[in-house]
């Protein structure tokens, strides 16, 4: 079940923190503007990346050697409240988390 790979990758409190902060930006960033933004050291942020981005919640763009990670939208606007599964609502269908066009 692809909901349950994406509520056990969103379990740590980091990771969500991570999350909010890729949707809220909008942008691709790098991981070391994602460590200044969570207060958490670099080793524990690529940790938590890798472990979003296998999901494909978080997808990594690479330019040159560098890495920069945004938000899978398509997996975002299909993601079903806790509380939608809870109480028995019906969820959308989920995606196979393949990027948008355009790359957004």
């Amino acid at each position: 079940m692809e909901y349950a790979s994406w509520f056990k990758a969103l379990a740590d409190a980091t990771r969500v923190q991570i999350v909010s902060l890729l949707a809220r930006r909008g942008v691709p960033m790098s991981v070391g503007q994602i460590v200044e933004a969570v207060e958490v050291g670099q080793s524990t942020v690529s940790a938590h990346l890798k472990v979003l981005s296998e999901v494909r919640f978080v997808l990594v763009e690479r330019v040159g050697t560098s890495a920069f990670y945004r938000i899978n939208t398509a997996c975002v606007e299909c993601f079903p409240s806790a509380a939608d599964l809870v109480m028995g609502r019906p969820a959308p269908a989920p995606p196979t988390c393949t990027p948008s066009p355009g790359g957004a």
